[in-house]
Order: structure tokens, then C-alpha cells, then sequence
């Protein structure tokens, strides 16, 4: 039987809240989030940006290479729509080339080198903590309905609640270190995916997709299969 847009909406949600316990794998999570916000809303790329202990940005999840290269253009360029929407908190789309050219130059040159025509950034936000902003890319010009703006927001904030596991604003800080764990795991992580790529010869996404794939088959979190591959205690078949 043939899945429906509504039924993957349904089971996306589902996924999110399962995570709602002690324990988690955040990078997982957010994985999960981009993977399935490209099905859904018909975006050819996402990505989610998040805040460290610094102060600054970070690419932690991404559908492709591409996402989280445009991603990290932005960050350098200090400009784009997914950091605007980090600064203020808010929704910001721009649906085609030209908008972007207008709002943000630098961006607008990296989009169009990857191919993408127009961008929507959701912000990453309980009450007034924002975390960061997840980002749909995509190669066609135009808006997302209302009803889709609001299904991904949606979406986002069920992470977002996740991440923050419920805690009151006054342990924001307790968050911010779980966040740094994870983003220090991508780092451990990117590793791992170049290893793989490298003894396996294949690209970077299946690499990651094989990483993933032993974690989920064994139930091992992500970041202890990447350090296992990096430390050669590991060869994934």
C-alpha cells in the first residue's frame, strides 16, 4: 500500500516524540528530522544549524553534502536566511534567486552554485530560546503553503521540546552542554564518514548511511560506531 503525504507527517511526529525520555541520540534525531522534512515538504535539501557553547553556529545534520556546504558558506559570510532566522527568532523564506540576491549577496552566489532556487529557515525556539533554525533548500522557485509553513514548524518545535527535554528556561544551560556533546560528536562523526569513504570507496552520504545503518541494526549510539570505525576496532561490512 502506497505511503501517503499525511500518513509520513503522522509517523515523522511519532519518531520525534518517541524521543522524549532520558536517553537519546541527538544526532540521530535531527537526522531524522531533515531526512524526512525533504520527503514531505518537497525540498531537494535541509539542514539544521545550532548554537555551541561559543556562541556560534554549527552545521550539526544535513541531507547532502550540498546543504552543509551552503550552510557553512552562510556562516562564514555571517549572512543568509537560516542565521537571520537564528537572529530574530522568526520564519524567513526567500522564493527565488533573485530575493536572495537582493537580501544576502554572498548566500545568493553559494545557492546558486548548488543549484537551489529558494530557501525556508524555521526557527529552532521555545518561548524565547531559540537553539538554532532547521533549513529547507530547494531547486524550484515559490513558497511553501501555509499549511505546509506551519506543518514544519510544527516539526521543528516537537524537536526542539525533545532537545530540551522539557526542562524549565532556568536550565537552559544544562541543554546547552547536551548540545555541545552532540555537536562535538558530528566532529567525531565527520571522521568516521571519511574513513569510511576512504577504505570503502564510496561517497560521503552512503558512508554516513552505513554508519547510521550498523548503529540502528546494533543499538549502538552513532557517535560510539564513528569512534570505533576512527580507532580501527570497527569494520563496517
Amino acid at each position: 500500500m502506497t505511503t501517503t503525504r499525511e500518513h509520513r507527517l503522522v509517523d515523522t511526529f511519532v519518531a520525534l516524540t518517541d524521543t522524549l525520555v532520558d536517553d537519546y541520540d541527538v544526532v540521530d534525531l535531527l537526522q531524522t528530522l531533515v531526512d524526512r522534512v525533504v520527503e514531505i515538504f518537497d525540498a531537494s535539501a535541509a539542514g539544521i544549524l545550532l548554537l555551541n557553547q561559543d556562541g556560534e553556529l554549527e552545521v550539526l545534520a544535513s541531507t547532502s553534502e550540498a546543504s552543509s556546504f551552503v550552510g557553512l558558506l552562510q556562516l562564514n559570510a555571517g549572512d543568509g536566511p537560516c542565521v537571520e532566522c537564528f537572529r530574530t527568532g522568526e520564519p524567513v523564506s526567500a522564493t527565488d534567486p533573485a530575493e536572495m540576491r537582493r537580501r544576502w549577496p554572498a548566500f545568493a552566489a553559494a545557492a546558486a552554485e548548488s543549484g537551489f532556487s529558494s530557501v525556508h529557515a524555521i526557527p529552532m525556539r521555545l518561548r524565547d530560546t531559540v537553539l538554532g533554525s532547521l533549513n529547507l533548500f530547494r531547486e524550484h522557485e515559490g513558497a511553501l503553503s501555509p499549511d505546509d509553513a506551519l506543518a514544519a514548524q510544527a516539526l521543528t518545535d516537537v524537536a526542539t521540546i525533545s532537545i530540551l527535554q522539557q526542562r524549565t528556561l532556568e536550565q537552559a544551560s544544562v541543554a546547552q552542554t547536551q548540545l555541545q556533546r552532540a555537536l562535538d560528536s558530528r566532529v567525531l562523526i565527520e571522521q568516521a564518514k571519511g574513513f569510511v569513504a576512504h577504505t570503502h570507496h564510496v561517497d560521503m552520504e552512503t558512508a554516513f548511511a552505513m554508519l547510521r545503518q550498523h548503529a540502528r541494526t546494533n543499538r549502538e549510539p552513532l557517535v560510539d560506531v564513528a569512534r570505533a570505525v576512527t580507532e580501527r576496532r570497527l569494520t563496517l561490512s
